[in-house]
């Protein structure tokens, strides 16, 4: 198939409004950081409640996970991602308004059910829309959006930071403007060709075929497809964890894990909570949230260029190792009561943002079976979303005893992680989803 026979400007167009989805996952999961100094004086937070108002979010994902999964199986990729813009508009405006440490956990929890429902069906939705040769920059947009999320947020917030004690309200009500967008452009997204195929719908199938790559290429896909849809059935949790698709499915939701247990996170959550301690001002502690956001966008573009080329276990690998060094260095920093912590801080988010967080979604969203995929994605995602409440939940706690010391659990636990893909991640780029069984089953 020439690739020049591609409609890239569609693609890109559909992948883009998809990946609206990790906007506002990045928008929710970085207003925190900017918000916490005031919501600490405004409803009393401790080290307990600081961890569970943050992890709040982490909870409603994986309720958003399972709710996904069912929902991109009965009704179709489209309609679980306008659901989910519409769980990110409405949590926005109530967490700007709640009135009490409670509703507004509350509401955080519900934002959670949207970005849980995101961050399964936006990577998976563009997996199913993109040739093979695109494929991982097309699902690496997710994370572009994510992170541009998160940056976006960030500068807002730093810019809000001096509009009163109510300025947090602001933070979390702003949110309703991209949720609008999103819902506006997933009007008018296509369904996913594979769900029309499972549905019966394949005549539908071969029209967004057709316009992604022409007839050529819709009929070939649409041969492939059928016949890795043979004796399709009901899909449950159950089946993902049959001995034939057993490897993938395992290797899928320790990379999820991994992704949130080597600790980075708490760099993006915790940043003023982490630069207070060697004495940096409010000030200061937010101007670093800006910073972060600045290398996480400028890496991960860097890795968008790079995943389809240098390939996704390399990426893996150096990410794993990188971390682990990065890490046992900011130790020193912190208990030195360094400032130049910061830029080896920035080092770490800069290494994960090429590695990864783009590239562990580019995986998930490839390696299961067609027939398994959104029952597979969402359980290694609600995995992911597990490991990520227990990673904020503890850190308040963890930094309180151990200070520093914190970051040589997750330098240990990338050091593990870096051993697990070196033995268990096998190269999927430029192959098909189709291509993958074969390589993922063995």
């Amino acid at each position: 198939m020439k690739q020049s026979s591609f409609n890239s400007s569609y693609i890109l167009g559909i992948s883009f409004i998809s990946a609206l989805g990790g906007y506002l996952f990045g928008f929710d999961f970085a207003v925190i950081a900017g918000a916490l100094p005031f919501l600490q004086q405004q409803f009393g937070l401790d080290a307990y409640w600081e961890g569970f108002a943050t992890g709040s979010l982490a909870l409603g994902a994986i309720v958003g996970c399972i709710v996904a999964g069912t929902m991109a199986d009965k009704y179709g990729r489209k309609k679980g991602l306008l659901v989910a813009s519409a769980i990110f508009g409405i949590s926005s405006l109530a967490m700007a308004v709640a009135p009490d440490r409670n509703v507004f956990i509350a509401f955080r929890f519900v934002a959670g059910i949207g970005v849980g429902m995101a961050s399964m069906l936006s990577p998976m939705y563009i997996a199913e829309v993109s040739p093979a040769h695109l494929r991982g920059r097309m699902v690496a947009i997710n994370q572009l959006t994510i992170v541009t999320g998160i940056l976006v947020t960030n500068i807002i917030n730093y810019g809000l930071r001096n509009h009163g004690d109510d300025a947090w309200r602001w933070m979390f009500g702003l949110g309703l403007l991209p949720s609008l967008l999103f819902f506006l452009g997933a009007l008018w997204l296509p369904e996913s060709p594979r769900w029309l195929v499972k549905a019966g719908r394949s005549a539908e199938a071969r029209t967004v075929l057709n316009r992604i790559g022409g007839d050529d290429f819709a009929t070939e896909s649409l041969s492939v497809i059928q016949q890795s849809m043979t004796g399709n059935e009901r899909v449950s949790y159950g089946h993902i964890f049959r001995k034939a698709v057993l490897p993938a499915v395992i290797v899928g939701i320790i990379l999820a894990m991994f992704q949130q247990f080597c600790g980075i996170n708490v760099v993006f959550n915790y940043t003023p909570r982490i630069f207070k301690s060697i004495g940096v001002s409010q000030d200061g502690q937010l101007l670093q949230t800006v910073f972060i956001g600045g290398v996480n966008l400028v890496f991960t573009i860097l890795a968008m260029l790079l995943v389809d080329k240098l390939g996704r276990k390399p990426l893996m690998l150096i990410g794993a190792g990188g971390l682990t060094i990065l890490y046992i260095v900011v130790v020193r920093m912190l208990s030195a009561g360094s400032e130049h912590v910061s830029w080896y801080l920035l080092a770490a988010i800069g290494t994960y943002a090429m590695s990864l967080a783009p590239v562990t979604w580019v995986l998930i969203a490839e390696i299961f079976p067609n027939k398994i995929r959104s029952a597979a994605t969402s359980f290694a995602v609600l995995c992911l979303w597990a490991a990520y409440f227990v990673l904020v939940f503890t850190f308040p706690m963890l930094f309180d005893k151990l200070k520093d010391g914190t970051f040589y659990i997750y330098a240990a636990v990338c050091l593990a992680g870096f051993v697990f893909i070196w033995r268990n991640v096998r190269e999927t780029k430029g192959k098909t989803l189709e291509e993958l069984e074969g390589v993922m089953m063995h």
